[in-house]
């Protein structure tokens, strides 16, 4: 008899016992944060400003976590990344939001001032934040307790001014009207950081912001930002025509070669049992575990391969060539130690079974020798 399945993972334990769950992600090739937030009780969240080349990571985390994601949300059209949003949106339904002054296509949620973004039982509102580029907007917690300033305001710092309709007066006021009109224990969470700032506070950006804290009034502002003189960001060229389209394609994205693999939150390639189940003919099934475990109680995928993973190195010319691989083992460790050996070996159509033969069994499909419970 199958073992039924392993209960959903406790959000509410994920969030460190709180109602509301919060992950700061990176990129480190542009520097740029992204935020998810989820309601535990509703599983509902929100992404913002992710990024188009690391989407596997997002939507793997999304899924691993259980989260439905209402949207995926950009501070402003960026000039030095491209959105994911549009990604995000094909793989979950979500809504695509952007502020409504950026004129971008596929936006389903323009936002402007005053909007709200409700997410089960918790909300952003949107403020309007201009000065860096015309559509700026911070999301700010529906307590008050922190704030998603994009590029209007960053550690110590703020954004430029000379392009994308910058205007060193509007950033001022949307700042010291805007995100340092929130409560002083407030905290402010940046669209970029490049020397692992990942968090700041309204006190202490009103006390130490060389730019705008301290004394410094607008002339002092103004004066400053007119005379940086930055180089343009590496990627605007392809950043900001990909952003104009909130992220999709000029062309459809190729289909997945062998399988529809999902990478799990580590970055392995993974197949679920009941795909494996269906191509079983046109694969090989490499065991990893040892020859007790193999001959055991436990059982076996039929007609599958049994090279223990200390073994492997050694007998790798025992593997098939003309036929994509996936690794199992009792519960997906071993399997994912053995898959990363075979694709820094070169192996490219590989992947390790999600959840190994605990979750094939828990699932209801069969292993030949498995001891009835």
């Amino acid at each position: 008899m199958a073992v039924a399945p392993a209960p959903a993972l406790s959000l509410s334990a994920a969030a460190g016992g709180g109602s509301l769950l919060f992950r700061q992600l990176f990129d480190a090739d542009t520097g740029t944060f992204t935020y998810l937030l989820a309601d535990v009780p509703s599983r509902k969240g929100v992404i913002i400003d992710s990024v188009f080349e690391q989407h596997g990571r997002d939507l793997s985390l999304i899924r691993e976590l259980g989260i439905d994601l209402v949207a995926s949300i950009d501070t402003h059209a960026h000039a030095d990344h491209v959105t994911g949003s549009w990604l995000m949106h094909e793989a979950t339904g979500c809504a695509i939001g952007l502020a409504a002054a950026a004129r971008a296509e596929n936006v389903t949620l323009p936002l402007a001032h005053g909007d709200r973004i409700d997410f089960g039982g918790r909300a952003l509102e949107v403020r309007a934040t201009p000065g860096h580029t015309d559509g700026c907007i911070t999301f700010v917690l529906d307590d008050h307790s922190m704030a998603f300033t994009g590029d209007a305001l960053l550690v110590r710092g703020c954004g430029r001014c000379d392009f994308q309709q910058g205007n060193a007066h509007t950033l001022w006021n949307s700042i010291t009207g805007q995100i340092l009109s929130l409560p002083e224990r407030c905290l402010l969470y940046p669209g970029h950081d490049y020397t692992g700032r990942g968090v700041t506070s309204v006190a202490e950006e009103k006390a130490f912001n060389a730019r705008l804290g301290g004394d410094a009034s607008e002339r002092d502002f103004v004066g400053h930002m007119e005379n940086m003189k930055l180089p343009h960001p590496h990627k605007i060229a392809e950043a900001l025509p990909g952003n104009m389209r909130s992220g999709k394609p000029r062309e459809a994205a190729a289909a997945p070669a062998w399988a529809p693999l999902a990478r799990s939150y580590a970055g392995l390639p993974e197949l679920t049992p009941a795909w494996v189940v269906a191509h079983q003919s046109d694969l090989t099934v490499l065991d990893v575990r040892s020859a007790e475990e193999f001959n055991g109680p436990d059982g076996r995928v039929a007609g599958s391969l049994l090279i223990p993973l200390p073994e492997l190195e050694s007998r790798s010319s025992e593997i098939p060539t003309g036929r994509p691989l996936v690794v199992v083992c009792h519960s997906g460790s071993r399997s994912a130690l053995a898959t990363q050996q075979l694709l820094k070996a070169g192996r490219s159509q590989v992947a390790n079974l999600r959840g190994g033969l605990s979750r094939w069994a828990a699932e209801g499909y069969p292993l030949d020798g498995a001891k009835q419970a």
